[in-house]
Parts: structure tokens; C-alpha cells; sequence
């Protein structure tokens, strides 16, 4: 889990990225910028939000070859080797990163390459390399006095409140290439930052396979529970998988399943769901896992607990209590109707 709230920008770098391909130029800057308390509370904000808006879906850096290959690895363990090369360093990353911008799709931009300390990673504090990228300039409105009236002065700038690509790598787990998080607002050349750029793999830790197996768990629940039962039962199924992850710290598949699947007959399909499925989430290997909790309060907030009726009326299950969905929510079959219903017994009406 991540909290960038006690973070601090140690120094940061800031340099001119053009595109290659149109013969713009690489303008590097001699020294690092100056910070005063108020850039310094806008750069955090500007930085760090779109990290604290997002799922934490972590990679790492790699190289098909070696890992000593990857150019941006070379150079972030300089920098946490010693912290005073950071804008020396920063000047590689710039050129790196200018070397990787040659498709007619890149935008050129503004690279702010910072040295951040103090921030909690899994309870525990560490340093981190931050690269943000801004591109896109929109025009904006100033005003000035001149001669007893008010001009209109139309200029370019940065929207501070969207940060066009970013990516911090954690000073931990150096031999497997680093803890990083990327964001990407312009989803245009996300090959370029992603792959040329950072060089990066998905992370295969507790927090992927927390989200893989849930996701995987959702599929199976629409695909075979849905046809076999009801959608109650998808729901109902859903909701103690999620109920299930919260209250383990570890994950064990057989006790899941013992203790989730209402109907026994549903586990050897299950099974070979995963036989079938599980590759596709990276999972078919996995039945014992390490759980992380925030990555069971994303999933949570994306399933739907609604069963929509063709009466076009709702009912929304509790996903913190499946069990009153069981004992208080009977299906049947009205023969005079033709249809079917939902039976909902109650002590009283709730004030919203």
C-alpha cells in the first residue's frame, strides 16, 4: 500500500524533450531547479495526484537479455548509489528518453526528473526516482490594466491538475529490476513510455495476483455460476470471494473453495475453468498467494452487486453482509403470472 502524503521532493530537474522524428531538439538544463515552499506544494500536487487516483498495479524494470541491459536500471541505481548525481543523472534520463521519442504520435514536453524521500510503501519508508512528462499546453486567460481599462492576455501553460505521464520507482527490490508505477493520461503512445522508454514487465506480487484471481473469480461467476443458478447466486458468489479475501491474510485455494462455492457440484468446474481461463490471468500455477488488502478494496468498489429486473426495478445486494441475501431474499415461480420473483422479507423500512 501506498501513502505519498509524508513525501518529500528532495531536488528536481527539469529539462525540454522535442520528437526526434519533426528534428526537434533536447534542451538540458545547467542546474536543478529552485524550490520554494509554494512551487514545492504545487509540484506534489501535480506529481503525486494522479498516483493517489489510481489502482496500484505494479511493474518492474527488465530486459529480455539482462536486466543490466536496460538503460533507465543503469541509471536510477546510480542515482540511489549517490544521491548527488541526481542531475547529472537526470540529463541521461532526458537524452534516453529523447532517443525513444521518434514516432510522428510523440509530443514534445517538459521532463521533471525529482529525488523523493519519506514515502510509505507497504508501512515502511523508502526513496524513490520521480519522472513526469508534461505535453499538452492549453491557453489560458490573463488580465492587465492598461490605460483605465482591462486587457486580455491569451496565454500557453500546463494544467496543473493533469499530469500527462509519470512514473516512480521505488528503491526497493533492486535485483528484480525495482518497484515502479507508471500513469499514462494520453493513451496514444502508451508503447512508447511503457516499453521504450521504461523498459518495464508487470510485477507478479501479492497485489497482481490479489486482483487476477478476483478478476478471475468474476468471469467464472458470470460464465458458469450466472447459466447454472441465478443471478443471485452470481452475486451471492462475488460477494463472499471479495468477503473471503478481506478477512484472510493469505490466500489458500482449497479452503476458498470450501468455503465460498454454495453448491459443492460448482468446484470441479471451477478447476477446469482454470485449466481453460487461468493463463489468461497469469494464475493457472497459483493456489497460495500472500493477499493485499488494498488490491481487495479496488476490485470491490468495480463489482456490481445489483440484480436489474426486465420490470426495470433494482435490487442491490449488501456486499459487506451476503448472508442476509440468503436469508432474507427467497426466488421463485408465480404459475398465475408466468413469471418469476423475488420474495424480500423485512422488519422495517430504513430511512436514507
Amino acid at each position: 500500500m501506498l501513502n505519498l502524503y509524508p513525501t518529500q521532493i528532495e531536488n528536481v530537474s527539469l529539462h525540454s524533450v522535442g520528437n526526434k522524428n519533426k528534428n526537434e531538439s533536447l534542451f538540458l538544463s545547467e542546474k536543478p531547479l529552485f524550490l520554494n515552499d509554494e512551487t514545492t506544494g504545487l509540484l506534489k500536487e501535480y506529481f503525486f495526484k494522479p498516483f493517489r487516483e489510481k489502482e496500484e498495479n505494479y511493474f518492474k524494470l527488465s530486459h529480455e537479455v539482462d536486466i543490466e541491459f536496460n538503460e533507465l536500471f543503469k541509471i536510477v541505481t546510480e542515482i540511489f548509489s549517490d544521491q548527488d548525481s541526481v542531475h547529472l543523472n537526470s540529463k541521461k534520463i532526458a537524452a534516453h528518453l529523447f532517443d525513444q521519442s521518434n514516432h510522428p504520435h510523440i509530443k514534445s514536453g517538459e521532463v521533471y526528473v525529482a529525488y523523493l524521500t519519506g514515502i510509505l510503501l507497504d508501512n515502511t519508508k523508502v526513496d524513490a526516482i520521480g519522472i513526469f512528462k508534461s505535453e499538452l499546453k492549453h491557453d489560458f486567460l490573463q488580465f492587465k490594466e492598461k490605460d483605465g481599462n482591462i486587457d486580455i492576455v491569451i496565454q500557453q501553460g500546463i494544467n496543473v491538475n493533469k499530469l500527462d505521464k509519470g512514473c516512480l520507482i521505488f528503491n526497493v527490490n533492486k535485483e528484480e529490476g525495482y518497484k515502479v508505477l507508471s500513469v499514462d493520461s494520453n493513451r496514444y503512445d502508451t508503447k512508447y513510455w511503457l516499453e521504450n522508454f521504461l523498459g518495464v514487465d508487470v510485477l507478479a506480487d501479492e497485489n497482481f495476483y490479489t486482483k487476477n484471481y478476483l478478476k478471475f473469480c468474476q468471469n467464472f461467476a458470470k460464465d458458469v455460476v450466472l447459466p447454472a443458478e441465478d443471478k443471485q447466486q452470481e452475486v451471492l458468489f462475488m460477494n463472499k470471494a471479495v468477503n473471503h479475501f478481506a478477512k484472510n491474510d493469505a490466500f489458500e485455494e482449497s479452503n476458498f473453495l470450501n468455503e465460498v462455492m454454495e453448491n459443492p457440484e460448482l468446484i470441479p468446474e471451477f478447476k477446469h475453468y482454470k485449466v481453460e481461463k487461468g493463463p489468461k490471468y497469469s494464475i493457472e500455477d497459483v493456489s497460495n498467494f500472500d493477499i493485499a488488502n488494498k488490491a481487495v478494496s479496488d476490485v470491490r468498489k468495480k463489482i456490481k452487486n445489483v440484480i436489474n429486473l426486465d420490470t426495470n426495478i433494482q435490487i442491490k445486494l449488501d456486499f459487506i453482509n451476503p448472508e442476509s441475501a440468503e436469508k432474507f431474499v427467497e426466488k421463485g415461480w408465480d404459475e398465475e403470472r408466468q413469471m418469476y420473483y423475488y420474495l424480500v422479507y423485512f422488519n422495517k423500512e430504513q430511512k436514507s
